[in-house]
């Protein structure tokens, strides 16, 4: 019997390839649907797992976490330095980290930040981390070498924004990886930030806490919007801890060098890490602030505490609920779209398998009268019937598996979230569930098979 199905499929091969093709494209979709939403919900809650409140200024949620934890460019109202100060001040709160945005290198977003936020991210793994203003740590993802400098640049590659040429970063350390956004940032001291905007610094314009103009408003809260990135320069500056040039080194090179040891004192980037600023209530305004609590309790107790008038904090968790709400209402969508294409194929497929085994008659018939009982022809139909659908199945997951992966990888290239593409336990329950109905479908075909007589065979 075996022998006899194999023959069979071999003989209309291109028709059974055909038919599992169809079955494939519309199991498909479905798949790389499913697996794609359950990727996203995993991939941003694993990036928000490490801020555990944000807190900013009024306005939308949405984008505060958008921008504080995926680094998403938007303008945002800045907090003014006595919240930060009154965090930092706090016994409730383990940490209080601001993070400051807007200048970009090679279209990397530049954050500033402090240690905490650094270790909480799981610290650096390269190099060491914060001495100095002018030091910059780059995420695991950024294809730059230790001891490289660069100037930074305010705003994005298409807006041409001005280089901040005064001001020079050296990368010191490397961040831990995250499989988050900030695996392609660089990180460097927020007290740098506040300086590069300050009023007075060569190639910034004023910063937020003042009383600016829109353009100064926007270039103080760091908003990446529509500005270019600086190149970067893979330079060995040296700074006053480092050792310099190594001997014999281009004379240029050790011109550069000293040219922009003497920029960075002169803007005092070459200057210590100062703690005490974070706790002075007249410090310059920042986009956001995470907050580690100490315990649950004290986490809702914050939330509380800083929902104001003047305040926002929100768990980004609780926003990514949200936002999973709406992707599940989207994928409702597209799997109700999924499922009228596959009744469609399914129905394009049972109506095909129906003629084919009507285009048999005369085997069948044969078969009948050389003594093959009803119950062997009706398996043989049947079994066919489900191969090829089991083919198409199968084919349809893998497909959907890899669509899933392209699309994941993509995603992951440009924001830096790690999207994790697998399959569920509740993937095989569905391959099952599909498998079963299929079989119960070839059984039409089987049956028809069946009831046939070998002599009206004969005679068609």
């Amino acid at each position: 019997m075996f022998r006899l199905i194999a023959a069979d499929l071999v003989r209309h091969r291109w028709g059974a390839l055909a038919i599992a093709l169809l079955i494939a494209l519309a199991t498909a979709l479905g798949v790389a649907v499913t697996l794609e939403e359950r990727a996203l919900r995993l991939g941003s809650a694993r990036a928000a797992a490490a801020f555990d409140l944000v807190i900013g200024a009024p306005g939308s949620e949405t984008q505060l976490v958008l921008s504080a934890v995926f680094l998403q460019p938007a303008p945002l109202t800045l907090l003014p330095g006595s919240v930060l100060a009154a965090l930092a001040a706090d016994p409730r709160v383990a940490y209080a980290a601001p993070v400051g945005f807007g200048d970009f290198s090679d279209d990397r977003p530049l954050v500033g930040t402090t240690q905490p936020l650094v270790d909480g991210l799981g610290g650096v793994t390269e190099g060491h981390s914060f001495r100095r203003l002018g030091d910059a740590i780059i995420g695991a993802a950024v294809p730059r070498a230790l001891g490289e400098s660069f100037h930074p640049m305010h705003g994005m590659a298409e807006a041409r924004g001005g280089v901040h040429s005064a001001i020079t970063y050296r990368i010191v350390g490397r961040l831990a990886p995250t499989g988050t956004a900030w695996d392609r940032a660089i990180l460097v001291p927020i007290e740098a930030v506040w300086r590069t905007h300050a009023p007075g610094t060569h190639g910034a314009e004023g910063h937020g806490s003042e009383a600016h103009g829109p353009e100064e408003h926007e270039d103080a809260n760091h908003a990446a919007e529509d500005h270019a990135p600086a190149e970067a320069e893979p330079r060995s500056a040296p700074d006053a801890s480092e050792p310099g040039p190594a001997a014999g080194a281009p004379a240029r090179t050790i011109a550069e060098a000293h040219r922009q040891r003497e920029q960075n004192e002169a803007a005092g980037f070459d200057a210590p890490i100062n703690p005490a600023a974070l706790t002075d209530p007249d410090a310059p305004g920042v986009p956001a602030i995470v907050v580690k609590p100490r315990t649950i309790a004290d986490a809702y107790r914050l939330r509380q505490a800083y929902r104001t008038d003047h305040t926002l904090a929100v768990f980004p968790g609780e926003v990514l609920t949200r936002l999973y709400g709406t992707l599940g209402d989207a994928r409702q969508i597209l799997a109700f779209v999924t499922l009228n294409a596959q009744l469609l194929v399914a129905a394009a497929v049972l109506l095909v398998v129906l003629i084919h085994v009507m285009g048999r008659r005369r085997q069948i018939g044969a078969l009948r009268a050389f003594g093959a009982p009803r119950a062997v022809v009706c398996a043989v139909v049947w079994l066919e019937a489900v191969l090829v659908i089991g083919a198409g199945l199968a084919g349809g997951f893998a497909l959907g598996y890899g669509v899933a992966r392209m699309l994941a990888r993509q995603i992951s290239t440009q924001t830096g979230v790690v999207l994790p593409v697998g399959f569920a336990a509740e993937d095989g329950v569905a391959f099952l569930l599909l498998f079963a109905i299929g079989g119960l479908a070839a059984l039409l075909p089987a049956m028809l098979a069946y009831r046939q007589s070998p002599a009206a065979a004969l005679r068609a």
